[in-house]
C-alpha cells in the first residue's frame, strides 16, 4: 500500500509539474465541474445539507447551513431565482471550503482549464479503478524523464567543444538532475505527508 501511495505521489508530482507547469498549478475544488459544486448541486435536490458539512471546518458549519436554508426557499420560487440561488449557495460553499484550506477565494470558473490528471483522478474514485490514471499518468513519467535525459546525454558529448556547449551541457543536466530529485524527494515524503498533500491538490 506504502508503495502505490508512493508512485501515485511522483504521478501526481509530475501531472502538476510537467502536464501543467508550476504556475498553472490551482485547485479545482472552485469550479463548476469539481467535487464541491457537483454535490451541492445533488444537496440542493434532496434538501439536505449535511453530506456538504465535511467539505468545510467545523468553524464554518453554521454559515453553510444558513446559506442553505436561504438558498432553499429562494430557488423554490423557481426560474432566475433558482438559478441565482444556487450560485448564491455554490460561492458561498466554496468560499468557505477554500478559506479552511488556506486558500483564497476567487469566484466559481467554468472549469474548462482542469488538468486531465485531475479529472481522472476524480473519475477513478468514482468508478473505483485507478488503473487508466496510473498509465496514463506512468508513460508521463517516463516522457518526462527520458527527454531529460537523453537532452542531457547528447549534451554531454559535445561539452567540451566550447564555452557556450559546455554551458547547453551544464543547463541540461541540472534540468536533468532536478527533475529525478523531485521524484524522489516526492516518493521520500509521501509517507507522512499524505494528508497535507491532498488538500493542496484541491
Amino acid at each position: 500500500m506504502k508503495r502505490v501511495k508512493g508512485v501515485l505521489a511522483v504521478f501526481f508530482f509530475m501531472a502538476l509539474v510537467s502536464f501543467v507547469g508550476p504556475a498553472r498549478v490551482s485547485a479545482h475544488c472552485d469550479t463548476m465541474v469539481g467535487p464541491v459544486v457537483i454535490e451541492a448541486q445533488a444537496a440542493l435536490e434532496q434538501g439536505d445539507v449535511t453530506p456538504l458539512l465535511k467539505w468545510v471546518n467545523p468553524t464554518g458549519e453554521e454559515e453553510i447551513k444558513t446559506a442553505f436554508r436561504q438558498a432553499l426557499s429562494v430557488r423554490a420560487s423557481g426560474g432566475e431565482a433558482r438559478e441565482l440561488a444556487d450560485k448564491y449557495f455554490f460561492e458561498t460553499l466554496v468560499r468557505v471550503h477554500r478559506a479552511g484550506e488556506g486558500a483564497p477565494y476567487t469566484g466559481l470558473k467554468s472549469g474548462e482549464k482542469i488538468d486531465r490528471a485531475v479529472v481522472m483522478a476524480d473519475k477513478a474514485l468514482v468508478d473505483g479503478n485507478i488503473d487508466g490514471l496510473v498509465k496514463a499518468l506512468t508513460n508521463a513519467v517516463a516522457k518526462g524523464i527520458q527527454q531529460r535525459f537523453q537532452h542531457a546525454h547528447e549534451a554531454r558529448q559535445h561539452a567540451g567543444d566550447s564555452v557556450d556547449a559546455g554551458r547547453e551541457y551544464v543547463a541540461a543536466y541540472v534540468a536533468f538532475a532536478h527533475y529525478v530529485e523531485g521524484l524522489h524527494g516526492m516518493v521520500q515524503s509521501c509517507g507522512g505527508h499524505q494528508g497535507a498533500a491532498g488538500h493542496a491538490a484541491h
